[in-house]
């Protein structure tokens, strides 16, 4: 009797509990946190199997994405009844997932009708080229106006249009209007909401505007863009604010998650978004950088959209409310990041773990006049030249490995560098911190060199699942929920570590300057003349619009295969 009391004043004294679950690429987790504090309480991981059907493909099942949600939930609600916690303190249900990644179903059968097409798939090869030369003056930025996009594999709209060309019962299931089309999110949603049986057909305003559907502007599906790709505007989910009830969880009473029927689904935003929004970037010009393969960088540019001179991605970063402004982010990628310690791990077998990386380099504290440009496939913003090649310069008789893995760490801190005065330069707005996040922040050398490089402090949380937590303090914050504040005031409990730039400007500078030199020494090295076969036809790298894209989707494909086993 006593401890059953001890137990539910525990569970009192929690107060109210959000979820979220975080779909990924390579994973699906489901976590759950304190609403007052913040804190994670429990969680559960599952990995997802990739394929590659063919060479540049890669897919996923969306019925095993949909199982690892339940297994993950089902898992975590067992954790926490041990833990004494009370599943019936879930207030709300937040959902954050991989972008751009391209499902279409059955409404009627509930059943999908192909495989999950993922991001990084390069298969849209010849449907973007094939757009691009029926656009005035072959321009990859031809509708750049109206999505913040380039034409490109990426974005969902391409990926839609070649089930449609080339799946069979994709194009009859349009035909006899029982297709449904929707981004990770939506497929989730729609499911957990009850499915063929009245399940919510929706998606949120980042993941939409990442479609190239999808009007930056009028905060809608736009009529024209649908014209262009040939898409039926019918077969679209209903776009809605990242913050607002969208259906209720609808939940097999025979699963361990049983109790979460009810639950409010509240929150939807596109990862990089959820970890700007996990991040507490709410004010204009504040910046968050994820370091994984490589890294996704994301500034808050306020409710007006700035269009990049620089080849950055315009995109939306949140809209928190159905009466809240929509706010807008510049987005920039640096290709290699820890895609370097693979390579010094896997192909030059320098080191055996990264954790030994950060041992070298800080064994030495310099890369004593070395300098490291990772440009594997071509280089990023802002120099968008696929014909530059990696290279290691600087070297003398005196280098060794530990100034090589200095040398690597501080590439990363140099190519985001690069991104933010990009940004800086595009949005008018000199960033005053920079939020990290990801798994190469517990490299802490790392995240000081950035500091150092960017004479700038970089602002690290205490809780890493920075994703997890801006979709559940969105679902938490939504009108009809309301369990989770998102007034800045209130969100002093989350702790962070800072690290202030410790070297003076000018080493700085002079060390920034000489990675510049180093790079110019890397470009023009592939040449883009038409490669000598015989037959005339040039290499699709020739095409130096489409070259950032495809080789980048390259380098992520070839980052999938080293993770898929692994963690996201």
């Amino acid at each position: 009797m006593n401890g059953t009391m001890a137990a539910s004043s525990n569970r009192i004294m929690l107060g109210p509990l959000v979820a979220a679950i975080d779909q990924g690429t390579s994973s699906t987790r489901f976590l759950v946190f304190n609403a007052k504090t913040a804190e994670l309480l429990s969680h559960h991981q599952v990995e997802i199997k990739q394929s590659f059907p063919k060479e540049g493909w890669v897919e996923e099942d969306p019925k095993e994405i949909l199982q690892s949600v339940y297994e993950c939930m089902d898992r975590t609600c067992e954790k926490l009844t041990q833990l004494n916690i009370d599943i019936s303190n879930i207030k709300a249900i937040g959902v954050t997932n991989q972008r751009e990644t391209t499902l279409v179903w059955d409404k009627e059968t509930g059943e999908p009708l192909y495989n999950a097409i993922v991001w990084l798939d390069l298969r849209t090869q010849s449907t973007v080229e094939r757009l691009i030369n029926k656009t005035p003056g072959r321009n990859k930025n031809h509708l750049k106006h109206k999505t913040g996009l380039p034409i490109s594999t990426y974005f969902s709209a391409v990926k839609l249009r070649w089930l449609m060309d080339n799946v069979e019962k994709v194009h009859e299931a349009v035909l006899s209007h029982r297709a449904m089309f929707g981004t990770v999110d939506s497929w989730l949603i729609w499911c957990l909401t009850g499915g063929k049986k009245g399940g919510v057909h929706c998606t949120d305003v980042t993941n939409a505007s990442r479609t190239m559907l999808f009007n930056i502007h009028t905060m809608d599906w736009d009529p024209e863009l649908c014209k262009y790709f040939d898409i039926p505007m019918e077969i679209l989910p209903k776009v809605r604010s990242s913050s607002e009830i969208y259906g209720l969880m609808k939940i097999s009473s025979n699963l361990k998650s049983g109790p979460l029927t009810g639950v409010p689904i509240s929150g939807c935003l596109g990862d990089q978004s959820a970890a700007l929004v996990g991040q507490m970037c709410f004010k204009d010009g504040q910046a968050k950088n994820t370091y994984g393969t490589g890294c996704f960088l994301l500034k808050n540019v306020g409710t007006k959209p700035v269009m990049s001179d620089h080849g950055l991605l315009t995109t939306i970063a949140y809209k928190l409310g159905r009466d809240k402004p929509a706010c807008y982010a510049l987005e920039g990628s640096v290709a290699i990041a820890g895609a370097v310690v693979r390579w010094l791990k896997d192909n030059l077998g320098i080191i055996q773990t990264s954790t030994e990386l950060e041992e070298l380099a800080a064994d030495v504290g310099t890369s004593y006049g070395c300098y490291f440009v990772p440009a594997f496939s071509g280089l990023y913003a802002p120099y968008w030249e696929p014909s530059a090649r990696g290279i290691i310069c600087g070297l003398t008789q005196f280098t060794n490995r530990s100034h090589l893995a200095f040398a690597a760490l501080e590439a990363v801190c140099f190519q985001t560098r690069e991104i933010l005065d990009a940004m800086n330069q595009d949005s008018g707005i000199h960033l005053s911190q920079l939020q990290v996040d990801g798994g190469m922040t517990s490299n802490r050398l790392l995240m000081q060199l950035q500091a150092d490089i960017l004479c700038i402090p970089v602002v690290k949380p205490s809780m890493p699942e920075t994703t997890a937590l801006g979709a559940a303090m969105a679902a938490g914050a939504a009108e009809g929920v309301s369990v989770w504040s998102l007034n800045p005031e209130d969100l002093t409990e989350v702790t962070s570590e800072k690290f202030e730039p410790q070297i003076n400007p000018e080493e700085s500078e002079l060390r920034y300057a000489r990675w510049k030199k180093a790079v110019q020494r890397a470009m023009n090295w592939e040449t883009t003349e038409p490669v000598n076969n015989g037959n005339e036809e040039t290499s699709i790298f020739s095409s130096v619009p489409l070259g950032f894209y495809i080789l980048g989707s390259m380098f992520m494909l070839i980052g999938a295969k080293y993770i898929a086993a692994g963690q996201k």
